[in-house]
């Protein structure tokens, strides 16, 4: 007994010692508690923010070597993220949760969801200005999907040592979406833009065009970009479940079970890539400046998009739509009912935002697909 006491108090010395030798390890420790203070004070992002920021601890203690060759946490990183298996999953879940009918009953917002995505290329080329590798600019250019999933998916496969930084930017990001929006909104739009009432929305859309979709969006993806085919498949697997109305028990399981289980073993990886020589360093600093750019640059351009809109339709359009374009589905309409209401207590723009808020779901994969098929087509990747 007395030399199991001994032995752990040498440990505690010796694990104070490491610390106390490499700072940036103490710093990560502190990364972790705030993430967890976000996720459970804040409720931002609580689901990921929670397992992320306790990977983050757990990485950061010294001698635990949770993420050497057969630690527990390595185990389940290549079980689902070196093989790409976790996004994919999630993105089942998204499909099954997603409602395209908005969009399908206003096919012009899916533009608006198009031209949401050109902050990403824009980053992109912003990165590889500052002198990141093309492989490591694509990954830090997709936090502008505002789409964690993706983000993870295609750092994984093509920068897994900013997996930690591109996921905490995207996944933070996402939960600013309400802060980051509206002064770029206002900035951008005049009062009497603001104001503008829109017709409601179209009716419903028949069960045979929301059956038909996935399918023609999965062919029509696939022979566009095979390389992001994963990514479009996925999606569009679980929205198919969910509108064929006859698999309830695999939709609800891709909702619910799977997808909670997945985002578990998920965050607990992503935080685990946070130690604390790999996070510490002016790169980090730089990919989150980037990323947050990114998501104030889709802004800009679904907003300016609006515009042009408004001016093809002769004043008709409120331009704040817009800004739903991005990917944060369906945190970014509410933003835009709010916005409008408060500029036009007759205004009610949530269901035209939500059909540039699902095109922005469907444009983000589909910008990270055309990402993945150019970079093959290049011979960068395989």
């Amino acid at each position: 007994m007395a030399e199991a006491i001994i032995n752990g108090l040498s440990g505690l010395v010796v694990g104070f010692q490491v610390l106390a030798t490499d700072w940036r390890n103490a710093v990560m420790l502190i990364v972790g508690f705030v993430l967890l203070y976000l996720g459970i004070k804040k409720d931002c992002e609580p689901l990921l923010l929670v397992p992320i920021g306790f990977g983050c601890i757990l990485v950061n203690i010294p001698l635990a070597d949770v993420m050497s060759e057969e630690g527990f946490i390595r185990v389940i990183y290549n079980a689902g993220i070196a093989t790409e298996l976790f996004p994919l999953l999630i993105f089942i879940g998204i499909g099954a949760m997603t409602d395209f009918g908005p969009v399908l009953a206003q096919p012009s917002t899916f533009l608006l969801g198009a031209a949401g995505q050109f902050g990403i290329f824009l980053t992109l080329l912003l990165a590889l200005a500052l002198g990141f590798e093309q492989l490591e600019a694509v990954s830090i250019g997709i936090i502008g999907a505002c789409d964690g999933p993706t983000a993870i998916y295609v750092t994984s496969k093509f920068a897994p040592h900013l997996l930690g930084a591109v996921s905490v930017a995207a996944y933070s990001y996402m939960s600013l979406v309400p802060i980051i929006q509206p002064p770029i909104m206002r900035f951008l739009t005049t009062k009497k833009e603001r104001e503008t009432l829109m017709k409601p929305v179209a009716k419903p859309v028949s069960k045979t065009t929301k059956l038909l979709f996935p399918l023609v969006i999965t062919i029509l993806g696939g022979l566009i970009a095979p390389k992001g085919l994963p990514l479009l498949g996925t999606i569009m697997l679980g929205n198919l479940m969910k509108e064929s109305g006859v698999v309830a028990r695999l939709t609800k399981a891709s909702e619910n079970e799977i997808a909670n289980v997945t985002t578990l073993f998920l965050g607990l990886c992503i935080g685990a890539t946070m130690v604390g020589s790999a996070f510490v360093r002016a790169e980090t600093l730089i990919i989150l400046c980037l990323g947050f750019l990114a998501i104030c640059l889709d802004t800009v351009c679904g907003v300016c998009f609006g515009k042009v809109m408004r001016l093809a339709t002769g004043g008709k359009f409120n331009p704040l739509i817009g800004a739903a374009g991005i990917s944060a589905f369906p945190m970014a309409a509410r933003v835009v009912q709010k916005e409008g209401q408060k500029w036009n207590k007759k205004s009610y723009l949530l269901m035209h935002a939500m059909g540039a808020n699902a095109g922005g779901q469907i444009g983000s994969v589909i910008a990270a697909a055309v990402m993945l098929s150019v970079l093959a087509g290049m011979g960068i990747i395989r």
